[in-house]
C-alpha cells in the first residue's frame, strides 16, 4: 500500500535516509519536503551509501573559530545544508569563505563580533541544535542579543552554567537576552544535554582559566572525537573520566 506523511521534517538527514532506503529498494518520494509518499515493497536489499556530513558539527566548529578569534579550514562539509547558520554568523562578524563545494575557511572579522537576534525555526531556518552554541558566541559579542527558542521547551539549561562563568543572560519564557561582551572565567559546570555540552566547551575555550565540565558523556552522541579535534587545533582540552577540563590561556581553536 501507500503511506503519505504530511507535515514531515525537511532536514537534509531525512533526504539522506530516504536516498539510502531507495538504493535498498524502497519507494520513497518527497523526502526533504513537508509531504512524503512511501510505496510498500516486499523487501529491502543491500546497498552502499556515503552519509552526509554532520551540519551541526560543522556549525559548532565555525563558532569555535569565531569565539576564540582563531582561523579554521573545515573540509568535507556541506555548506548548502547550513545556509541559515552561515548567513547569521556572517551577520554577526564571522568571515566564512566557501573555497569549494565541501570546504569552508572561517575566521572572526577584524571588527569583532556584533550582537544579533535569532529565532530557532524548522529547517531551512536557524536550527535549534545551534541555539546553545550561538548563545555562547553572543556572550563575546558587543551589544545585546535576543535568542528565541520556538522548537523545544526548557532548552536553556546551559544558561545557569554559563552564569557560573560570568555570562550576562536573562531568561523570560522561551526568550533569552544576552548582554556582551562578558569576560568569562573558568568554572566547574554541569552539562545537561548534547548541545549544552558543546556550548560549555565553547565557553570554556573563550574563558580565562580552567573550566571543568561534568556529565560530559552527553557530547559523545553528537561529536566524534571532539577532544582530539580541538586539541589538534590548539585548544587545551583533556578528558578526565566523565569530565572535560579546558583552559584557554592564549589558545585558539
Amino acid at each position: 500500500g501507500t503511506t503519505t506523511l504530511r507535515n514531515a521534517a525537511c532536514e537534509p538527514e531525512i533526504e539522506d535516509l530516504a536516498e539510502l532506503l531507495n538504493k535498498m529498494g524502497a519507494k520513497i518520494s518527497g523526502a526533504g519536503t513537508p509531504t512524503m509518499t512511501i510505496e510498500g515493497v516486499e523487501e529491502l536489499g543491500e546497498a552502499e551509501h556515503e552519509i552526509i556530513p554532520d551540519r551541526i558539527e560543522t556549525g559548532t566548529f565555525i563558532v569555535a573559530a569565531a569565539i576564540t578569534n582563531g582561523e579554521l579550514t573545515i573540509k568535507k562539509c556541506q555548506p548548502k545544508h547550513l545556509e541559515s547558520v552561515i548567513e547569521k554568523l556572517t551577520e554577526v562578524g564571522v568571515e566564512i569563505d566557501q573555497l569549494d563545494e565541501t570546504t569552508l575557511h572561517v575566521k572572526r572579522s577584524d571588527k569583532g563580533l556584533t550582537a544579533k537576534d535569532v529565532i530557532t525555526q524548522p529547517h531551512p531556518k536557524f536550527p535549534t541544535d545551534m541555539q546553545a552554541q550561538y548563545m555562547a558566541l553572543m556572550t563575546q559579542a558587543e551589544g545585546t542579543s535576543v535568542v528565541v527558542e520556538t522548537i523545544f521547551e526548557n532548552r536553556f539549561m546551559h544558561v545557569a552554567e554559563m552564569h557560573r562563568m560570568g555570562a550576562d543572560i536573562e531568561i523570560d519564557g522561551n526568550q533569552a537576552t544576552i548582554t556582551g561582551k562578558s569576560a568569562l572565567t573558568g568554572a566547574k559546570v554541569l552539562a545537561s544535554d548534547l548541545r549544552a555540552s558543546a556550548s560549555l566547551v565553547l565557553a570554556g575555550l573563550a574563558a580565562e582559566g580552567e573550566t571543568m565540565i561534568d556529565r560530559v558523556y552527553h557530547i559523545d552522541r553528537g561529536y566524534e572525537t571532539i577532544v582530539k579535534k580541538i586539541s589538534n587545533l590548539g585548544g587545551d582540552i583533556t578528558r578526565i573520566k566523565e569530565a572535560i577540563t579546558k583552559t584557554a590561556e592564549g589558545e585558539n581553536a
